[in-house]
């Protein structure tokens, strides 16, 4: 069974970075909720030097001595590779959001954020996200960067966690489709049914992402939408065979159904097991080409 891509580079940054640099605690401190940012100086320095473009500015917040550790999807790099990257991505605004602030020995600092980058690229504006474990260290009288962890660019918003319960344990999947089906035929729209498990960070990343305000309209008027834990996959399984939507080629996992249950598309391939690496264009596009035939020339 497929369960790789549901992991998240994001989640385990905090624990990484604990085993790889030796620092014990990384519970959140008391009072400091996610998504709330307080920059400490040397952060908001960072922050600004990203901001500037100024490559000089942000070489001199990496830790030479000992040299910054620099950790990629790619593998390990150095500071200069990390400011090209930062550079490269020519932003024009930075929003960071708090995902962790471990507790940390006397004289470092450890945060982990998810950056919402608005990216000049020769298209236009576009946002990304960059989620990123930094550990700053005081050397001497300044600040420095020793270990950075971060993802590639996604261009759907990465979940904060996995805490949000998406699919109830206790919702009978079958009731719910049926119930999905008599409101599709009352409203002209088909059943869009997404398999998928509360532990699954790319089923979270797909729910947040149709969320969006740009998916909503399309999404609310044209489907009915039910979540179906998959559980281990020793749950609903049934259903998975029934709409032909194989397992072992990962969730999330969604078929298209008619109002009256004829099944129009079902995931074959893992089309959207690896949720994080979609656009929001590829979504949309999805959403439109399977809505009703009728509104197809909307």
């Amino acid at each position: 069974m497929k369960y790789r891509s549901c992991f998240s580079f994001a989640i385990p940054l905090v624990v990484l970075i604990v085993a790889v640099f030796g620092y014990s605690q990384v519970e959140p401190k008391p009072g400091t909720e996610p998504g709330t940012v307080t920059l400490f100086p040397p952060l908001a320095q960072w922050r600004e030097a990203v901001l500037a473009g100024d490559s000089v500015g942000l070489k001199v917040l990496y830790s030479t001595t000992p040299a910054a550790r620099v950790i990629t999807p790619s593998g390990e790099t150095n500071a200069d590779a990390e400011i090209s990257f930062w550079s490269g991505l020519r932003a024009r605004n930075i929003k960071l959001e708090m995902l962790a602030s471990p507790s940390t020995p006397s004289g470092v600092q450890q945060v982990v954020m998810q950056a919402d980058v608005l990216s000049a690229t020769p298209a236009g504006d576009k946002m990304v996200y960059v989620t990123q474990a930094q550990v700053w260290q005081k050397q001497g009288e300044n600040w420095r960067l020793v270990a950075v962890k971060r993802t590639d660019p996604a261009s759907l918003q990465q979940p904060a966690s996995t805490a949000t319960e998406i699919y109830p344990a206790v919702a009978d999947a079958h009731a719910e489709i049926k119930k999905a089906e008599e409101l599709a035929a009352r409203d002209h729209k088909r059943v869009l049914i997404v398999f998928g498990a509360n532990w699954c960070y790319d089923c979270h990343v797909l729910d947040l992402a149709f969320h969006r305000e740009d998916l909503v309209p399309v999404l609310t008027k044209n489907y009915e939408v039910v979540h179906v834990d998959v559980g281990k996959g020793d749950k609903n399984q049934d259903l998975m065979k029934q709409y032909g939507v194989p397992m072992d080629r990962g969730i999330p996992g969604l078929a298209v159904l008619e109002s009256d249950g004829k099944v129009v598309y079902s995931q074959k391939n893992g089309e959207f097991e690896n949720a994080r690496s979609l656009t929001p264009e590829a979504l949309l596009q999805f959403l439109n080409q399977w809505k009703p035939a009728e509104r197809q020339s909307e």
